[in-house]
Order: C-alpha cells, then sequence, then structure tokens
C-alpha cells in the first residue's frame, strides 16, 4: 500500500496541461497528505510555481533524480 494520497505520471499528460493537474491535485490534499510526482526531467519550474503560489504551505522531496526518471514527493502543509 502506497503512503500517497495520489500519483501523477507526468510522462503521460499533455504539455500544456500538466501544471494545472498537479497543482489541483495538490489543493485536493488535506494537510499533511503526500501526492508523487513522476517525471522525466527534474521538474524545476513546478517548483517554483509552487513557491510563488504557496510558498510555506509544501514540502518538496526528491526521491529519484534521473537521470530517465525523476520522483517527487509534494506534501502540504
Amino acid at each position: 500500500m502506497s503512503n500517497f494520497a495520489t500519483s501523477i505520471d507526468v510522462r503521460t499528460l499533455e504539455r500544456g496541461s500538466k501544471k494545472d493537474i498537479i497543482f489541483e491535485a495538490f489543493e485536493k490534499l488535506n494537510l499533511d497528505e503526500k501526492m508523487e510526482l513522476i517525471n522525466d526531467h527534474d521538474p524545476r519550474p513546478l517548483y517554483q510555481y509552487f513557491m510563488s503560489k504557496v510558498p510555506e504551505k509544501f514540502k518538496w522531496e526528491y526521491l529519484e533524480q534521473g537521470p530517465e526518471v525523476w520522483r517527487i514527493v509534494i506534501t502540504k502543509k
């Protein structure tokens, strides 16, 4: 059993809709719930987006950092 409330494989999402889908999933999390994000590159711009929108309401933690797969846990604080 996973300890993630949701898991999103960004590699399967259409370009242009990714950020909205990810942020919407984050907003649905309860406090201290975690979501897993899977991507084929470092989603650093997404981290910057979270910093601009909810700077003190999330925790970003890398589980895997490439070179082919990046896995990030985003926790709602």
